[in-house]
Formats: structure tokens, sequence, C-alpha cells
């Protein structure tokens, strides 16, 4: 079974979400495929401004990001630079697919980003080193990140999520059932064990009434 993995590696959930989705994934023998979903276009096409939350819910994020780190034993820090544009670190998400790289490049950006809080993975030369530890030349791999297919290719996954429904990131969608955030894993893998959602009799009644 496939699991779609919408992620933008600016969202603290992603992070998250990524490392306790990948064994149960594993356990299921499902497949991850990621999904570029840039945020930032998504924020201005809903006319979001995430600094226009409420303060007092800013800061218990912050804390409750801490307890979710402590409770799965994941190294995590608010990296001093936050937001960070995310356009380069997605193209370049695409670029590695092709060598059948993307989960590693994915698992070692949002590494280095919210573990060692290194807000260069925003730009060319760190993604190209990356790259390179990979084992993909970084003169091919610099190519094809300034192409204007890379550019696209994030753009049409973009929109293609937001035509399905897909409104923020992480969202992982099987079979065309969506689940959005880090704290759907135990709906997830019910789906993977029983191969369907769990929905509540009520629920679909009112869905076929509707």
């Amino acid at each position: 079974m496939e699991i779609e993995f919408y992620w933008d590696p600016s969202s603290t959930n992603t992070y998250f979400a990524w490392h306790l989705l990948k064994p149960i994934a594993q356990q299921y023998r499902a497949q991850i495929s990621p999904r570029s979903f840039n945020l930032g276009y998504v924020f201005r096409h809903h006319n979001y401004a995430l600094t226009d939350e409420p303060k007092a819910k800013m800061r218990n994020r912050k804390r409750d990001l801490m307890r979710w780190a402590a409770h799965h034993q994941l190294p995590f820090r608010v990296p001093k630079q936050f937001p960070i544009k995310t356009s380069r670190i997605l193209r370049a998400a695409v670029v590695m697919r092709a060598w059948q790289l993307e989960t590693n490049f994915i698992d070692q950006v949002l590494n280095q980003y919210w573990s060692a809080g290194d807000h260069s993975v925003a730009e060319d030369p760190t993604l190209i080193e990356i790259a390179g530890a990979l084992g993909v030349s970084k003169t091919a791999f610099r190519d094809a990140l300034v192409s204007v297919e890379c550019g696209q290719s994030v753009i049409d996954e973009t929109q293609a999520g937001l035509d399905r429904g897909v409104f923020g990131a992480p969202t992982l969608v099987i079979e065309d059932e969506i689940y959005w955030g880090k704290d759907r894993m135990e709906f997830i893998e019910r789906h993977l064990k029983e191969g369907k959602p769990a929905l509540a009799p009520l629920a679909e009644e009112n869905e076929t009434e509707t």
C-alpha cells in the first residue's frame, strides 16, 4: 500500500511525522511516496499568516513540541532562523528522486534543520554537499536543481495537493483518505492493518445524506 507524504521542511510537524511514520510503514510494508507541498505558496493561497495566531498559542506550541521530542526520544531544537524559504529544498528533493535517494535526502535535510538547527539547508551550496555525500554527482545535481522542469515539478505537486484537498503539511494520503498532522499515526496504522479507513457508522450515514 502507498502512503503519499505531502511535506515541507519548514514544518515542525513534518519532522515528527516523518520519523514516526517510517517504522509504521516498514511494519506494514507500505511505500512512502514524498510529495512536495510548498507551504509558502499554500499560505498565500489561503491568505494565512502564521504570525497572526495568538501569542499564547505560539508559546504553547513550542512547549508542546518539546514534549513530543521527549516522548518520542527525538533530537529536536527550534532553529534560530525560522521560518526559512523551502523552495530550493523541495526542488532538491525532486532531483534526488531520479537517483532513488529522495527519502535519504529528506532524512538528512530534516535532521540537519530540526536537530542541528542548520538553516543553511535552504541554500544551494549545502544542498549540493548533501547530494554529494549521498553519492550523487554534484555537477549533475546542480544542473538539475536549476532546471525549469525541476521548478515546475514542485509547482505541479503543490497544486495537485491543493486540488485533492490537501491544506497543510504534513499530510498523509492513503487511497484518497487524507490524514493531516503528526498525531494521526494511530489512524494510519489501523488503515494499513485493516486495508481501509476506520470511520464511525454515523459519519458514513451523514456523508450519504449530504
